[in-house]
C-alpha cells in the first residue's frame, strides 16, 4: 500500500486529537516525543556493568531494543508518552508507624495497571487508525513491558523530570502515576515542554531510604531495594537487610512519601485503583494466615500475585520478625516453622528468633520494674 505523506496541518490537528482521545481514556497527561535515547543508554550500560540490576538480568537483554526505538517496532519515528495517577489513599505514614500492619506499595492496592492502562492504549491506538484507514501505520502500545526505556522517554516529552530518587517526578503532579507508551510511524509534531529537574539540593529520599539504596544521587542499587527484595528478588532476602525493611512486605514508597513534590499529587480518578481486601491497612497476621486459595482468590487481578505465595509469606515471615515482641506472633510464626518450602521456613526461623529476643527483653524490663 502507497503512504503518501500527510501535510503538517494534518498532523498537527492529529496530535490535538490524539491528546483529547487520551484524556477521555483517562490519562492525565499526553505528550509526543522525538526520542533520543544516547545518553540513557549510556547511563544504563554504566549502571548494569556496576552490577545494580541483581537478577534482573532481563535489564541487560535485548540488545540496543531498548534505545534504538526503530528496532523495537519497525519504522518508529515518534513515542506518544501517557501518564496516569493512581494514590487512592494517605494512610501510608499511619501504617508505616504501625509494626504489626503490613505495608504494601501503593501502586499494587487495586487492579494490576499493566491491564488497564494496556486497554487504553490500545483503545488510543485504534481510534488512530481509524481515523488514517488509508494508511498502513506501524503501532504498538507498551506498559512497563518489553524492553522500553519509559522514564527517558518521558523526560524527553516534558512528563517530568527523573528525580534523585530515580523516578520521574511532576511539578503539578508528583511522581504517584504510572507511564505507557505507544510507538508509532506517525511523524506527528512533537511537545517542547521539557521540565527542567527541580530536585535541587533537596536528599530527602537519599537519607529516608531504609536500606540506603542509593549509592549516590540518581543512582539505584536495587539489590539493596526493599521494592527488589520483595518483588523481584526470588532468592533468600539477605540477613543484614531483613531488620531494616519494617513492615514493608510488597513494595517500598518511602522515597516518595517523603518527597516535597509530592504535596501535589491528585487522587486517582480510577476505581480500579481502590485498595481491595483492605489491604491499605492489613495485620500482618491476618496476611501471613492465607492459605494458598485465598492467596490466590484475593490477589486475583493484582500485581501481588506474580510473586506467588511462598514469597508471599517469606516478606510477611521478616515484616512478623520486625514487629514488637507478642506472643500471639510467635505462635503464628511457630505454625509455620515446618513449612514445606525452604525459603518459608528459612525466613520464619529468622523471624522466630527474633520475636523470642524481643519477648525476652520485655520479660526482663518487667522483673525490673518489679
Amino acid at each position: 500500500m502507497h503512504n503518501k505523506p500527510l501535510e503538517e496541518q494534518q498532523l498537527a490537528d492529529l496530535a490535538k486529537k490524539i491528546k483529547a482521545w487520551g484524556a477521555e481514556l483517562g490519562f492525565q497527561q499526553v505528550a509526543i516525543v522525538e526520542p533520543d535515547l544516547n545518553q540513557a543508554s549510556e547511563q544504563l550500560n554504566k549502571w548494569l556493568a556496576d552490577g545494580f540490576q541483581g537478577s534482573m538480568q532481563w535489564m541487560g537483554e535485548h540488545g540496543d531494543k531498548r534505545y534504538v526505538v526503530d528496532k523495537l517496532v519497525d519504522h518508529t519515528v515518534r513515542v506518544i508518552s501517557v501518564r496516569m495517577d493512581y494514590l487512592a489513599d494517605r494512610n501510608m505514614v499511619a501504617v508505616l508507624k504501625n509494626d504489626h500492619k503490613a505495608y504494601i506499595s501503593r501502586y499494587a492496592l487495586g487492579r494490576d495497571y499493566h491491564k488497564l492502562i494496556r486497554q487504553r492504549l490500545k483503545a488510543l491506538v485504534n481510534k488512530i487508525d481509524a481515523e488514517l484507514p488509508e494508511l498502513d501505520l506501524k503501532q504498538r502500545p507498551f506498559v512497563d513491558s518489553a524492553p522500553v526505556m519509559e522514564k527517558p522517554l518521558a523526560e524527553q516529552a516534558g512528563l517530568g523530570w527523573i528525580g534523585k530518587n530515580t523516578l520521574l517526578l511532576n511539578d503539578k503532579a508528583g511522581s504517584w502515576f504510572f507511564l505507557g507508551e505507544i510507538y508509532t510511524s506517525l511523524p506527528l509534531p512533537t511537545d517542547k515542554s521539557e521540565q527542567e529537574n527541580r530536585c535541587g539540593n533537596c536528599r530527602a529520599c537519599l537519607k529516608i531510604c531504609p536500606t540506603n539504596a542509593f549509592p549516590e544521587p540518581y543512582v539505584l542499587d536495587a539489590r539493596k531495594c526493599i521494592s527488589y527484595l520483595t518483588i523481584e528478588s526470588k532468592e533468600p532476602i539477605p540477613v543484614e537487610l531483613r531488620s531494616l525493611m519494617g513492615n514493608r512486605v510488597f513494595g517500598c514508597d518511602d522515597c516518595q512519601i517523603i518527597c516535597p513534590w509530592n504535596r501535589f499529587a491528585s487522587q486517582t480518578k480510577e476505581d480500579d485503583f481502590a485498595p481491595r481486601h483492605n489491604l491499605d491497612d492489613p495485620d500482618l497476621v491476618t496476611l501471613f494466615n492465607w492459605q494458598p486459595e485465598e492467596f490466590l482468590t484475593k490477589t486475583e487481578g493484582s500485581p501481588i500475585r506474580r510473586i506467588g505465595h511462598e514469597r508471599w509469606l517469606r516478606n510477611l515471615a521478616v515484616g512478623l520478625g520486625n514487629a514488637s515482641g507478642s506472643a500471639d506472633i510467635l505462635q503464628q510464626l511457630e505454625a509455620k516453622a515446618e513449612h514445606p518450602s525452604e525459603l518459608v521456613r528459612e525466613h520464619v526461623q529468622w523471624a522466630i528468633e527474633q520475636q523470642k529476643l524481643k519477648l525476652e527483653s520485655v520479660n526482663v524490663e518487667v522483673i525490673k520494674g518489679e
